[in-house]
């Protein structure tokens, strides 16, 4: 019998918080997640601080911070080994687990493990890797030579549909369903639970590349959400204040008008990714259970970040508003493992990507390592009383979009004019009412702006001088030491 528990980290790429029935949403169907949530530990306040796929998977790896990791922005071809050393994974592997990575990654180079033994890889369509490559092939993808040895088509690619990997257009899968990606990571997971080393405990990275577009479940998912009603998007009384910045209609915009019909079909195809997702999860548990695993295994199911999928007339994600930012973060944790975690329920506390490392490291009876500044999510343990979070955007103008979440507001800063937003999420939890300038809030509003002030003094980038809030600085998309390693 082992002494530690196994660990499987599911992560998913760009689901929101609210897109599962656990969390009120009656237009969709997560049965596995949902008991996987009521039967462990749901964090209803679950966060990415910078809420694009690299930064925000520098967080989960590294358990810092984007003071600490220097991530403020998406941005390729910085060398992950070389910046990160240290990882969840790695640090696994050190104390004694066997550690396996198969999906999405989205490191530099494409073959980095970052602390895995070994990684099969789907980071789906990266521009940049495909243009070195000239095009989809096993350096860069596992995934790519599997459908063309199935199919026994030598060209097969994963962007034939030709819906695009940012386009806000959707469309069924047109292969059968046991060689969509999505089934792929599912069951090339399974494989190496066949495969292991029994004698060792693992650490399992299931990372699935949707819901994240291309929209393209499968056909008997995409004909069943094209037949719900979804409900009306949010949509602030403060919108029109970007007007300058709209691109109306465009497939790839992130903030601008979609004709109905196709928010109706993209919301379809973004469903029916995720429940497809969540059949996969019980085919998890079944496994798990069919090896006599299930009762040593912790399961943690989270995501990157989420989209904005039409609220405010927004798509996709960058911004720190609750579509974009606000994470789904369950964790299961067998009664065995249990102790110290009290009873299983809903998790109020406000949680953070970088907190998943201190916390598998916790249940795993391993020692964190300097340098991490996530906290344990262990009920009882230390709470925030805020969160800082950030991303440099261009959507809504060319700014460092900052943002304070604490226990009942948010506050945004651009910090290319200035702009502030507050928002009481207590009462207005889809942000559509701006209180920015409500005389009654003046406190919060003061408070919130001197928790930002806070956490940007001493930034290069002169954020904050003699004590307040300096507009209109040069942005950059991480830190100084950062970007010299894109230089190696």
């Amino acid at each position: 019998m082992i002494d530690r528990p196994h660990v499987v980290l599911v992560c998913v790429d760009e689901m929101r918080a609210d897109a599962m029935g656990v969390a009120g949403n009656e237009a969709i169907d997560t049965p596995n997640l949902d008991d996987l949530a009521r039967g462990g530990y749901h964090f209803t306040r679950a966060y990415s601080a910078t809420p694009t796929c690299v930064p925000a998977r520098v967080a989960m790896f590294t358990g810092q911070s984007p003071e600490r990791h220097g991530r403020y922005g998406y941005r390729e071809g910085i060398s992950f080994p070389d910046a990160y050393p240290v990882t969840l994974q790695s640090t696994l592997g050190a104390a004694g687990y066997q550690t396996f990575g198969v999906g999405k990654m989205h490191v530099f180079p494409d073959r980095a493990r970052c602390g895995f033994d070994e990684v099969l890889l789907h980071d789906g369509f990266l521009h940049t890797s495909r243009r070195l490559s000239r095009g989809p092939s096993a350096q860069i993808d596992d995934y790519v030579e599997f459908l063309r040895r199935e199919t026994g088509d030598p060209r097969a690619d994963y962007q034939e549909t030709g819906i695009g990997c940012n386009a806000m257009t959707a469309r069924p899968w047109e292969r059968e369903e046991r060689l969509h990606p999505t089934r792929w990571v599912a069951d090339e997971s399974f494989r190496f639970l066949e495969r292991r080393d029994p004698t060792r405990p693992f650490f399992l990275y299931m990372s699935f590349h949707r819901p994240h577009a291309p929209f393209d479940p499968p056909q008997w998912l995409w004909d069943k959400y094209r037949e719900r009603e979804f409900g009306e998007r949010a949509m602030g009384d403060w919108v029109a204040r970007f007007d300058e910045h709209r691109r109306d209609f465009e497939s790839e915009s992130e903030f601008g008008a979609q004709k109905e019909s196709t928010h109706q079909q993209v919301r379809a195809g973004y469903y029916g990714s995720i429940e497809f997702i969540d059949l996969q999860l019980n085919r998890l548990k079944e496994t798990l259970s069919d090896q006599g695993l299930l009762e040593d295994t912790v399961i943690v199911f989270v995501s990157d970040h989420g989209d904005m999928m039409g609220d405010h007339d927004m798509y996709r994600k960058s911004v720190g508003y609750e579509g974009s930012a606000r994470v789904p973060l369950a964790v299961h944790v067998p009664p065995r493992w249990r102790e110290g975690w009290g009873e299983p329920g809903e998790v109020d506390s406000l949680a953070e990507l970088r907190d998943l490392m201190p916390t598998v490291l916790g249940l795993a009876v391993v020692p964190v390592p300097e340098g991490v500044d996530g906290i344990s999510l262990r009920p009882g343990g230390p709470v925030r009383e805020h969160l800082h979070g950030e991303h440099l955007i261009s959507s809504l103008g060319r700014h460092s979009m900052q943002w304070i979440r604490s226990e009942r507001f948010k506050y945004l800063w651009f910090s290319g004019d200035g702009h502030e937003q507050l928002f009481d999420l207590d009462a207005d939890p889809h942000e559509e009412h701006d209180l920015s300038g409500t005389p009654e809030v003046a406190d919060e509003l003061a408070r919130h702006r001197a928790l930002l002030v806070e956490a940007l003094t001493g930034r290069e980038e002169g954020f904050v001088r003699d004590g307040a809030l300096v507009p209109g600085r040069e942005v950059r998309s991480e830190a100084s030491w950062v970007r010299e390693f894109a230089r190696l």
